[in-house]
């Protein structure tokens, strides 16, 4: 399989995905994983995928990886520079995973193997697909441990997994996707379960290993805060559609639809004085047998008769390249979280009291 094209340039798409479909079948139904989804991602270029869980984030990589169980039924098209994935065997995409497109697991104990050294695991992903002595490999395994800033390089490569602290092993994931130098890595829910300052450290190694590779990224989170600084653009799904795409600063500052106003009124933020949270009330739908309509309306404070009869398409019609679907994208903007989002108390903080002078 071709896997490098010497005219390419920045401008064009290394990855393209094309009305990505999944479906599993189960015992109460169809369930509609994934929707229609479409991007494109240029080398380079960093795009944020966000939602709530179950909102078919992780489902899309996976189906680009070929990585879904037997029984998931995928259509669409995914092209890698120009070479469509989907339908593939296993052992033309074994030729292109973990050499030209990785991915970062949300847990690094189910990535890891816990018999062999993390040393010994870098050096096997480089010899999987370079013909190089083990001892080269050893090295060049060191050095990608020093890349991602673990202490005591040398020393580390011959620990276990287990002997590891969770960022460590997560960072020596993280070594492991840029082992070969992608052109696309996937970082799938990177820094869930980990504390605030070793967040920043795997976002920080996650960075590095973009710089070193010249690769672009797919950053997978339900955490808006995870990629605010991280992403050029961002895709926000739900119920397994993108339901919001356009560049960081139009979604996070401009936001058109309101699940995307409703996610960033449930972050906390340094920039923005409130004194309570403005989170989404209710439950993301089942995506078994889904009514017509928009599937957010039930939650929707703006929702109307025709939320309830229509699903509204992802506006290809705009002509900024921020889409958004809803009926009443244009009513969105301009509006802050707070005037459409109950806070998370019916009693809030009279102005300018803390929460320790409130309970003095």
């Amino acid at each position: 399989m071709t896997t490098t094209d010497p005219t390419a340039t920045t401008a064009d798409p290394v990855l393209e995905v094309a009305d990505l479909t999944v479906q599993f079948p189960s015992d109460d139904g169809m369930v509609q994983a994934v929707r229609g989804v479409n991007y494109q991602l240029r080398r380079g270029e960093v795009l944020g995928i966000v939602g709530e869980s179950g909102s078919g984030k992780s489902v899309t990589s996976l189906a680009v990886m070929g990585l879904l169980a037997g029984n998931a039924r995928v259509s669409g098209s995914v092209r890698f520079q120009g070479t469509e994935l989907l339908g593939a065997d296993d052992k033309k995409l074994s030729t292109v995973r973990g050499k030209n497109i990785s991915m970062v697991f949300q847990d690094p104990m189910t990535s890891l193997n816990p018999v062999y050294t993390v040393g010994a695991q870098i050096a096997e992903t480089i010899l999987a697909h370079h013909d190089i002595s083990k001892d080269a490999a050893h090295k060049q395994a060191v050095e990608l441990l020093e890349l991602v800033h673990i202490p005591n390089p040398e020393q580390r490569a011959k620990a276990y997994p287990h002997e590891l602290s969770g960022g460590m092993r997560q960072r020596v994931v993280i070594a492991i996707a840029m082992a070969n130098r992608p052109d696309v890595i996937i970082a799938d829910e990177p820094t869930t379960a980990l504390d605030v300052t070793v967040q920043a450290q795997i976002l920080e190694a996650l960075k590095t290993a973009q710089q070193e590779t010249g690769a672009a990224m797919v950053l997978i989170t339900h955490d808006l805060g995870v990629i605010a600084g991280q992403a050029d653009r961002v895709l926000v799904m739900y119920a397994g559609k993108v339901v919001e795409s356009g560049t960081a600063d139009e979604v996070f500052y401009t936001p058109r639809m309101p699940y995307t106003l409703g996610l960033l009124g449930s972050l906390p933020r340094l920039d923005v004085k409130a004194d309570r949270l403005n989170p989404i009330s209710g439950s993301p739908p089942s995506v078994v047998n889904m009514p017509p309509g928009c599937p957010f309306s039930p939650r929707c404070p703006m929702a109307e008769d025709v939320c309830d009869t229509t699903e509204p398409d992802l506006d290809a019609g705009a002509s900024d390249g921020h889409l958004a679907a809803c009926h009443f994208s244009h009513r969105v903007e301009g509006l802050a979280p707070g005037d459409l989002f109950r806070p998370t108390t019916e009693d809030p903080l009279p102005a300018g009291t803390n929460e320790g002078e409130a309970s003095a």
